[in-house]
């Protein structure tokens, strides 16, 4: 039976869950939703993207502890950029948290704005253990 997440450590939002983690037979998958810059206290980190990034995978990196995961049991990452020419600043940060020797898959896409004007990227993640 699938099971609904939230890590102490990051900044609950009404009305989602962190993550859902899904047995199948020996393995399971762990989906967390879209993560945002915001801290434990809900303020926003940073002013540009790298920053914002380093936020984020701090983010994601406590809800798969609470989930039993590492970043290492990353598979997937999908990444959403409000200004493409700032990709650099994702990927120093992305550079911090993953495993670059057996990176994960990825999708990154431009998009036209997120749920606020000063949040600039937004990234999920999906897991495998």
């Amino acid at each position: 039976m699938s099971k609904f997440k939230n890590s102490e450590k990051v900044f609950e939002i009404k009305g989602l869950s962190q993550a859902v983690v899904i047995p199948f037979e020996n393995q399971k998958m762990i989906i967390l939703s879209g993560q945002i810059p915001l801290n434990k206290q809900g303020e926003l980190v940073g002013n540009d993207v790298a920053t914002q990034s380093i936020q984020i995978f701090e983010n994601i990196k406590s809800i798969l502890e609470t989930c039993g995961a590492t970043l290492n049991d990353i598979v997937k990452l999908g990444i959403f950029i409000t200004d493409i020419s700032q990709i650099a600043g994702y990927r120093e940060a992305r550079d911090q948290f993953i495993n670059l020797d057996m990176p994960p898959t990825s999708t990154l896409v431009e998009v036209k704005g997120l749920f606020r004007n000063d949040v600039f990227v937004e990234i999920e993640a999906v897991a495998m253990l």
